[in-house]
């Protein structure tokens, strides 16, 4: 069994994984507090004879405490992760010259479009690809996510992308790969009976291999 976060290949993706780490040890020290004061509870008020119950209200500086202090822990996580938020998920948050693509999802495979020869995504030359998303590394993507008919996940842990499509909604998603590789978008919305094999492969590509594989699709077409 593999502990440790999937490798990393976006640009973004120390600063996500810096929240991760953060949101797991406030949340792991809460864990261990919480798990002893049980135990230390169980073993001090245990049943034993001769030792009548000791009823009380309860004491109002204690439930201040651990409402206040959580609460406070809540607020500070949400500051800290509200700039990287903006980066990745706010409103034109894409940089510029990002490379446009289509997804559209469908029970149960992902249907990619690609421009055509014009370079512009929405035209009377666009093509569709089942299942292969091709891109190029050290470029951002600009996904347009759509869903066909159910809700539906766009997720890949390498990219740190994950990301729910919802019918009638087109979701903006961008990502920068540092790597090229073959890697893997999977469902992560339980979106049917086929859910377990909605599957599709990532390519990431070096900028002019990219090129030659879309003129190849282009010309094919």
């Amino acid at each position: 069994m593999k502990w440790s976060l999937p490798e990393n290949i976006a640009t973004y993706g120390g600063k996500i994984d810096a929240i991760f780490w953060v949101i797991t040890v406030v949340t792991g020290i809460a864990f261990v507090l919480v798990e002893v004061g049980i135990i230390w509870f169980a073993v001090k008020y245990r049943r034993r004879e001769g030792r009548r119950a000791y009823y009380t209200h309860g004491n109002k500086a204690l439930e201040v405490l651990w409402t206040s202090v959580p609460a406070l822990a809540l607020v500070a996580l949400g500051i800290y992760s509200a700039d990287v938020w903006a980066q990745i998920k706010g409103r034109d948050s894409a940089p510029a010259g990002s490379l446009m693509l289509g997804v559209r999802a469908k029970q149960f495979e992902w249907n990619v479009t690609y421009p055509g020869a014009d370079g512009t995504l929405g035209t009377s030359d666009d093509f569709v690809v089942r299942n292969q998303l091709h891109f190029p590394v050290n470029r951002p993507i600009l996904i347009q996510l759509e869903s066909e008919d159910v809700l539906h996940s766009f997720f890949i842990p390498q990219l740190r992308v994950k990301q729910d499509a919802v019918p009638g909604m087109t979701i903006p998603v961008w990502f920068e790969a540092t790597k090229t590789g073959g890697y893997q978008i999977g469902c992560a919305e339980l979106c049917g009976l086929g859910h377990y094999r909605m599957r599709a492969r990532v390519t990431i590509h070096e900028p002019d291999e990219y090129e030659r594989w879309h003129a190849e699709q282009v010309a094919s077409r």
